[in-house]
């Protein structure tokens, strides 16, 4: 791997998981020795990550990590809905039944991997990333896969912003379960519906967490 692509995959890495904070001033020196890379490296790495809309530049303070708004998440789903109501529909049109078929018995066995003291959530999302991978090679659309794949950055990003809440994965494990039953089932429409209803209760419990924590911090 390329010193720079390196650099990008660790520093795109530690934003979406929350380790680089909004805000967070990417300094060269410091970050250069941080990854163990050359500044020309690190500076093509950052040149990436502010196309992408995870960094912008800051006048004379450089490089920042972006913050994420109730309104950057609002532009994110509505994008993701065109997007992966699409997909659904195209992977029930083209898609291999039976792969759909043992995806959804899996994902209605999930609410086993997130129960207990100390649920394996990480096999959760794993389990979810497979679905959106079958997905994705069904539509059989080589752009739009690709703006799914840019759009995913951020969502992966905003996804650590809504608590880890055990009741609500086990409703999106259900919610992704009717997806691939629809995608199963050949039926485009209920692929497409399933879809928009699950996409509808993701934003709604994001946006609720987030006006939570907003109350909880600021009185």
């Amino acid at each position: 791997m390329r010193a720079s692509d390196r650099a990008y995959a660790a520093l795109r890495d530690d934003i979406t998981e929350w380790r680089l904070l909004p805000g967070t001033v990417l300094a060269e020196v410091e970050q250069s020795a941080r990854l163990g890379v050359s500044r020309t490296p690190l500076r093509e790495a950052l040149g990436r990550l502010t196309a992408e809309g995870l960094t912008t530049t800051a006048g004379g303070r450089g490089v920042v990590v972006t913050d994420v708004s109730l309104e950057d998440i609002d532009e994110l789903f509505e994008l993701r809905e065109t997007l992966e109501c699409r997909a659904a529909a195209l992977a029930a049109e083209r898609g291999d039944t039976a792969a759909f078929a043992r995806l959804q018995k899996e994902l209605l066995e999930a609410p086993g991997l997130i129960t207990g003291n100390a649920p394996d959530r990480s096999a959760y999302y794993e389990l979810a990333g497979r679905l959106d991978t079958a997905i994705d090679e069904a539509a059989g659309n080589t752009y739009l896969v690709q703006a799914m794949r840019a759009l995913r950055v951020h969502l992966v990003r905003v996804r650590r912003l809504a608590a880890d809440d055990m009741e609500r994965l086990a409703a999106a494990a259900a919610e992704h379960a009717a997806i691939a039953e629809a995608i199963a089932a050949r039926d485009p429409r209920l692929a497409e519906a399933a879809t928009t209803l699950h996409l509808h209760r993701s934003l709604t419990h994001l946006k609720n967490t987030q006006t939570r924590h907003h109350r909880e911090n600021h009185g």
